[in-house]
């Protein structure tokens, strides 16, 4: 598993650095989505995370989930759109699960894509993200998750 600066990155997920979020693709051709490590960081101790409800669309490049610490609020945004079939009851209920393990407890939405085929090659692969990562991380002057 790629760490950049002390920020974990699984090899299996895909990446939208620009928007730290990942994306895994499920067997049953669903993607789940998360915040990476990297936002976590950032945004530092969540205290809500308020994603859209099972049955909602989300929207290309839209919010699917808001997110709320003590210092900021804001859109989990997914390049990937689509119908909400599940959601994280663990994060609503105790929103710091996605400080503390943001890849496997602290996933956000589950959605039944309808673009995936359009988003999936723009994504970048964890065995590839490093580089990205490190550039994004200099650019926004992020000093890491250690």
């Amino acid at each position: 598993m790629p760490a950049v600066r002390g920020c974990n990155l699984p090899d299996e997920l895909l990446y939208d650095v620009e928007n730290h979020v990942w994306f895994k693709e499920l067997d049953d051709g669903n993607v789940r989505i998360g915040m990476t490590a990297v936002a976590a960081a950032l945004a530092g101790q969540l205290v809500a995370v308020t994603p859209k409800k099972a049955g909602r669309k989300v929207r290309p490049g839209k919010s699917c989930a808001t997110v709320e610490s003590g210092k900021w609020v804001g859109p989990a945004k997914s390049q990937v759109g689509g119908e909400v079939v599940e959601i994280n009851d663990t994060v609503v209920s105790k929103p710091d699960t996605c400080n503390e393990d943001p890849y496997d407890a602290g996933w956000l939405v589950v959605v039944k894509p309808q673009n995936w085929d359009e988003v999936k090659p723009n994504l970048i692969a964890g065995t590839d993200v490093s580089d990205p990562y490190e550039k994004k991380m200099d650019a926004d002057g992020f000093a890491g998750c250690a």
